[in-house]
């Protein structure tokens, strides 16, 4: 067997350099570039590894380990999981700083390799720098952390486990149905040890996404439960974008007359105005695509995990709906007593579709689809037109931007108010222009997720919608956009604080508290300057007063060389309505009136939950 001595990073970076895969039936690298900050457990080996490669496999020096993970979600996301980017940390808080990057990955079925590097594997320095010792188990480091967080898990002791671990990720990460991210922690001594490695482990690999096909029972049973049908509705969640099979279900709706709603990640899997699109559901969702839920006798789930705000926290379906689950995850299929039809969503619709035939849902449901979306878009074209107020709404802001966005935009944004607000009021002109960072709704993702949805799409826009709170939480990768010159738009809207949560917090009957600063604890209200402090970073800023100014503002940043940043002011107690149940927790026991009347509805709405047997 012919070997080559190689570092065991130096191998590792050997292997994913010779990773291949296929998009747009171009071969191009599985691992196209690495994220990486260096400290004293990387630098000395994988930094010496990666510089040689830095042509081939290039290095992005984030400024956060955090934020370059959900900077590599971004691109993995936008490369609909055919592409992986890997973030690379060091020992200790290096490493932890990725755990929630992780953990937004895993929520939402998002591949993401993850290198940490880890204490010394033959101790003889413990405690080494940065290292925990747990007292009753020297083999916990702190990257033992990342174990609930995602799909594999490995730690390298010696230098020829790559040889079976890294297989095994990278099977992990590319298998619809155990999607999610791969963390490696790499011992400061094992990196550098050399081995004979054979040759063979560094040959060219070429990986294709399998599309699993459903078993034929499957879409037999699923054919009998549609052909008794009145009433079905499509759910497309994010799945059908993973799977590529966004014209398959617009075909699929038409064809058999099926209404077509949307989860938050399966926005823009239609456009607008397709025919059969009714709108967003649930939580963040439409009146239509509401009303059509509650009614519907069948629910067809195309690659959703059917999350509480998809639901309604499970109060939008009734008891006696039918519920078909073609997931290529049997865990997300089988959901409260669904009929699994497990495999690939694109292969699947095509072969439910062609066994279905001819049927096709009565006339009078679908027109009721088209009148209930009617009428929620009056409602939004009213809600997010022009304004000349004095301080307009998140509503206002968004409208404005998409009504003068080119067709290819893409609007992105994470948490707060925003996912709500973008969900309601975004009209997608093309497929694929949103991206909602909503299975874990992590703030921070909107700046350094929009950095990584640029380098996948460097011509066309990315728009980052962030709060301000978002925004003093993480916006240092502004600064990496700079540096990098992947152009940004990022349109940072001041409500004053967590004014969402506040909603959240009076809704359920307490009093503002800690939410927006004016409410919090504080010496003095302090108003920050987010423009000036946007251009510190060498970045285009301007703030602006009125929607007026925004569209100005907007056609400016368009043509700017570098990343813009547009700042106003939003409304903290204006939102487009939702008609929804959510299911937080309410105190049962309470000195306030409104707490007790906020509890007596919750009652109320958990009376109404599908029981998820």
């Amino acid at each position: 067997m012919k070997t080559v001595r190689l570092t065991m990073a130096q191998a590792l970076v050997r292997y994913v350099t010779a990773q291949k895969t296929i998009v747009d039936r171009k071969q191009v690298p599985l691992f196209p570039g690495v994220f990486a900050i260096f400290g004293h457990g990387n630098v000395t080996c994988l930094g010496e590894a990666l510089e040689p490669v830095r042509d081939v496999m290039p290095t992005w020096r984030g400024q956060n380990e955090q934020s370059m993970a959900l900077a590599a979600i971004g691109f993995n996301k936008a490369m609909k999981r055919r592409q992986i980017m890997i973030a690379l940390a060091s020992i200790g808080p290096g490493s932890t700083n990725m755990v929630t990057a992780a953990a937004v990955a895993m929520a939402n079925r998002l591949p993401l390799l993850l290198l940490g590097g880890d204490t010394f594997a033959g101790r003889a320095p413990d405690p080494v720098l940065q290292q925990i010792e747990q007292f009753g188990d020297p083999t916990i480091t702190v990257n033992d952390c990342f174990k609930p967080v995602v799909r594999y898990w490995d730690r390298i002791t010696r230098p020829e486990q790559i040889i079976s671990s890294l297989p095994q990720a990278v099977a992990t990460m590319l298998d619809p149905a155990t999607c999610g991210p791969a963390f490696i922690g790499l011992a400061q001594d094992a990196q550098a040890e050399a081995h004979d490695y054979p040759v063979a482990f560094f040959e060219e690999t070429v990986h294709r996404i399998p599309r699993a096909r459903p078993d034929a029972d499957s879409i037999r049973e699923a054919v009998k439960t549609l052909r008794k049908a009145k009433k079905p509705l499509i759910i497309a969640g994010g799945g059908v974008h993973w799977s590529l099979a966004n014209e398959a279900v617009s075909a699929f709706a038409a064809k058999h007359n099926v209404p077509v709603a949307e989860t938050i990640n399966g926005r823009t899997a239609l456009v607008h105005d397709d025919p059969m699109n009714v709108g967003p559901i649930g939580i963040n969702g439409s009146t239509s695509a509401n009303a059509l839920a509650k009614d519907a006798d069948v629910i067809i789930a195309i690659g959703t995990r059917l999350q509480d705000f998809v639901t309604g926290s499970w109060t939008i379906f009734g008891d006696d709906t039918r519920i078909i689950g073609l997931n290529a995850a049997r865990f997300d299929a089988v959901k409260h007593r669904s009929l699994a039809v497990v495999g690939d969503a694109l292969v699947g619709v095509e072969e439910l579709s062609d066994a279905l035939a001819d049927w096709r849902a009565p006339e009078s449901w679908s027109k009721r689809g088209v009148k209930e979306y009617a009428a929620w878009n009056a409602l939004i074209t009213k809600i997010s037109g022009p304004t000349n107020a004095e301080v307009p709404s998140y509503a206002q802001v968004v409208g404005a931007i998409n009504r003068i966005c080119d067709p290819t935009d893409l609007a992105l944004t994470a948490a707060g108010g925003l996912p709500g607000e973008l969900c309601q009021n975004w009209r997608a002109k093309t497929v694929g222009t949103f991206d909602c960072e909503f299975g874990y709704s992590c703030m921070g993702y909107e700046i350094a997720g929009a950095w990584g949805q640029k380098m996948a799409n460097p011509e066309r826009d990315v728009i980052a919608m962030v709060g301000d709170g978002s925004y003093l939480m993480m916006n240092s990768d502004i600064y990496s956009t700079v540096l990098t010159g992947h152009k940004l738009i990022v349109v940072v809207m001041d409500n004053g604080g967590f004014a969402v949560i506040n909603r959240l917090q009076n809704a359920k009957g307490s009093k503002s508290f800690n939410n927006l600063i004016a409410d919090s604890k504080i010496e003095q209200l302090v108003e920050v300057d987010f423009a000036q402090h946007a251009a510190s970073m060498g970045a285009h800023a301007e703030t602006v007063h009125s929607i007026g100014d925004l569209e100005q503002a907007f056609a400016r940043a368009k043509k700017a060389d570098r990343t813009a940043v547009i700042v106003i002011k939003v409304q903290s107690h204006q939102w487009t309505p939702g008609d929804s149940w959510w299911e937080v927790g309410v105190p049962e026991v309470s000195t306030r009136k409104e707490v007790r009347a906020a509890r007596a509805d919750f009652e109320k709405g958990k009376a109404k939950q599908r029981i998820g047997v």
